[in-house]
C-alpha cells in the first residue's frame, strides 16, 4: 500500500504514522528524516541539500524529490510506503505523481485526519515542560502537585509554541498551504478523511479499516 498522511499540529499524525508503519510493516518516510539522513551520510543530493541549509534557505523541490526518489528505491519499500511530511505543495504533488509513475509506484491512498481547531487547541495547550525533561498535559497527564514536576521537583512551564495565540497561528498556516493539496488530492478520487477526535485506538482502528482494503 502507497499512502501519504496529512494532519495538522496536535491531531496526533505522528503517533499514528509509527503505529501503522509497524502494523503493516512499511516504512515510516518522513521528508525531514531523510533530508537530514542524507545530510549526514555526505550523499551528492544530502551535499546539495546542505548547501542550501547552511545558508538558511529551503532545499528546492528537485532535490527533496530526488532525495525522494532514492528512498522509495529502497528494499523496504517493496511492499509500500507510509509519506509523512511531503507533499506540501500542489507542484510537489505534481513533481512526487510524475517519480511515482516512473518507479511504478503510485499513490493508492491519501489520508487526512481532522480534528477540530478547537480540540486541537485544548491538546496542545496542555502541554507544560521541565528543565529536567520531563513532559505533562495539564488535561491527560497532570503531574501530583500543580505545576510541579514529579521527578524533580523544580516549576514547570509552558514552551511559547505551545501558547493559545501561537498555535491559532500554527493552525491557521497549515490550513492556508494544506487546503490546495486536499483539494488536489479530492479531486483525483484519493482523499479519505479521518476523525482524529477521540482515543488513539480508535482512531487507529479506523485507519486501519482503511488501509485493509489495499493490502
Amino acid at each position: 500500500m502507497n499512502v501519504v498522511l496529512f494532519g495538522p499540529p496536535g491531531a496526533g499524525k505522528g503517533t499514528q504514522a509509527k503505529e501503522l508503519a509497524k502494523h503493516y510493516q512499511i516504512p515510516h518516510i518522513s521528508t525531514g528524516d531523510i533530508l537530514r539522513a542524507n545530510v549526514r551520510d555526505g550523499t551528492e543530493l544530502g551535499k546539495e541539500a546542505k548547501g542550501y541549509m547552511d545558508k538558511g534557505e529551503l532545499v528546492p523541490d528537485e532535490v527533496l524529490i530526488g532525495i525522494i526518489k532514492n528512498r522509495l528505491a529502497e528494499s523496504d519499500c517493496k511492499p509500500g510506503y507510509l509519506l509523512d511530511g511531503y507533499p506540501r505543495t500542489t507542484p510537489q504533488a505534481d513533481a512526487l505523481s510524475a517519480i511515482l509513475e516512473v518507479i511504478g509506484m503510485p499513490l493508492e491512498v491519501v489520508l487526512d485526519i481532522d480534528v477540530a481547531d478547537e480540540e486541537l487547541v485544548t491538546r496542545l495547550c496542555g502541554r507544560h515542560m521541565c528543565t529536567c525533561g520531563e513532559s505533562y498535559h495539564m488535561k491527560f497527564n497532570p503531574p501530583e502537585k500543580e505545576n510541579v514536576c514529579d521527578a524533580c521537583g523544580a516549576e514547570l512551564y509552558q514552551r511559547d509554541d505551545d501558547k493559545e495565540d501561537v498555535i491559532r497561528q500554527r493552525l491557521d498556516s497549515y490550513k492556508e498551504k494544506t487546503q490546495p493539496l486536499i483539494n488536489y488530492y479530492k479531486e483525483k478520487g484519493l482523499l479519505v478523511d479521518i476523525d482524529g477526535t477521540g482515543a488513539i485506538d480508535r482512531v487507529f482502528s479506523d485507519i486501519c479499516n482503511i488501509l485493509d482494503q489495499y493490502k
